[in-house]
């Protein structure tokens, strides 16, 4: 006999959210290729960088360490890329009508996302935001996906049984562990691919 999915579980970035540092190096008006490789090294694709989704390090801190490994001309763009990456915040299309179609159809709507302290300051920004029922977020726990251990914190915290919640997320080893642990795992593509998917779940 099928479970009745109750609850579906999203993702934030690349999901919700556009995370895109390649525009964001556009934004900042940073055109020379040496540069952007030197600010993608050091900042995105950073240990500290994974070091603030671990909640070890917050914005500030990390700026204090890359000062010293990256020339002060680009300091002014470097300030901006760690805390103003998300000004504006810009939603992945067509997922803000989703998530509130979910949300009339009586699911219950969370968030279990990899991200730094920053998020609670623009989280609130996304549109939908208000339709969720719960949300964690791996610097506030000092624990990332995909260790199993943060999708239990979401389960136990709001008491939800796993063989009831679908998960979506935009990397498959995230989706895997969803897998692992009893929920029903998909990798997010699009938005209509995710219609599609939930349109032969019976969800819509």
């Amino acid at each position: 006999m099928k479970t009745m999915i109750k609850n579906i579980i999203f993702d934030m970035g690349k999901v919700l959210i556009e995370f895109d540092p390649e525009y964001y190096l556009d934004k900042e008006k940073v055109f020379d290729k040496n540069d952007r490789d030197l600010l993608l090294k050091d900042i995105f694709y950073s240990p500290y960088w994974l070091q603030m989704d671990e909640g070890s390090l917050d914005e500030t801190e990390m700026f204090e360490k890359i000062k010293d490994i990256i020339p002060e001309r680009l300091h002014g763009v470097s300030e901006a890329l760690l805390f103003h990456w998300h000004d504006p915040l810009i939603p992945i299309e067509g997922m803000d009508d989703l998530v509130m179609t979910l949300k009339e159809k009586g699911y219950g709507i969370y968030l279990l996302s990899n991200a730094s302290v920053q998020q609670k300051e623009y989280w609130p920004r996304y549109k939908s935001s208000k339709n969720f029922d719960g949300v964690v977020v791996s610097a506030f726990e000092r624990c990332i996906k995909p260790d199993p251990a943060i999708y239990h914190i979401l389960l136990d915290r709001y008491h939800l049984k796993a063989e009831e919640c679908i998960f979506i997320d935009d990397r498959q080893i995230n989706v895997d562990t969803a897998d692992n642990i009893g929920m029903k795992g998909h990798l997010f593509i699009d938005t209509e691919e995710l219609k599609i998917f939930f349109e032969k779940e019976g969800i819509l």
